[in-house]
């Protein structure tokens, strides 16, 4: 998982609750658990790795991204989940679930760049879970977190390819302004691919953290 290519639809506005972020359930304490109005974003852990072996065997989902293989078996899920446990993939990797059922819907991470100053966004959902709204409520309320709780970073990155007219409307709707094109490696297809960048920047983002001018 990396901050590369987004699976996403439309969403209402999150509202964060509480105030002050919960605990971890184990050491992260730049990685709190994430409250949104719908969701709850928190560590992946051994009872997600059925849901997210179904979830995650789907070419639809593998040939958005970049690192997914496919087919994508329970296997693959449960060492997924032992190398965000090490802190292998990205810096904060969460599951994303909901709020009401814990029901495990897909997964999102913030990767950090090498100049330090960015994170680069990226999440996948499960196909049953599209056209809901839950990508952009998680993608809201990741970045919040991020330029809330990390005052050294001016930017966040997000890339999708070019073909993925439901990512790039969760990136439009968080503000992310376009920046350029290029070509990344996507493993479930073997090759190259056509990708699109997107920045968003601490201003932008304080000029719409209550993401009003985004419903």
């Amino acid at each position: 998982m990396q901050g590369e290519l987004l699976r996403a639809s439309q969403s209402r506005p999150p509202e964060e609750r509480p105030k002050e972020p919960l605990r971890p359930e184990r050491s992260r304490s730049d990685c709190p658990v994430l409250l949104s109005q719908r969701l709850v974003l928190r560590a992946p852990h051994e009872e997600d790795i059925d849901a997210l072996a179904h979830l995650a065997n789907n070419a639809n989902i593998a040939t958005m991204v970049s690192r997914m293989p496919h087919p994508y078996t329970a296997k693959d899920a449960a060492d997924f989940v032992r190398r965000a446990k090490a802190g292998e993939i990205g810096k904060c990797v969460y599951a994303i679930t909901r709020g009401d059922n814990g029901a495990f819907l897909g997964c999102c991470a913030l990767e950090p760049h090498q100049d330090e100053r960015t994170l680069e966004i990226g999440y996948w959902l499960g196909e049953p879970h599209w056209n809901r709204g839950y990508a952009t409520e998680a993608a809201h309320v990741l970045i919040d977190m991020a330029f809330r709780t990390r005052n050294h970073i001016d930017y966040i990155d997000a890339r999708c390819r070019v073909t993925n007219i439901p990512s790039k409307r969760v990136i439009q709707k968080c503000g992310f302004q376009f920046q350029g094109t290029g070509m990344i490696d996507c493993m479930a297809l073997g090759g190259m691919v056509a990708v699109e960048w997107f920045r968003l920047d601490r201003k932008t983002w304080m000029s719409l953290r209550s993401w009003g001018e985004l419903r």
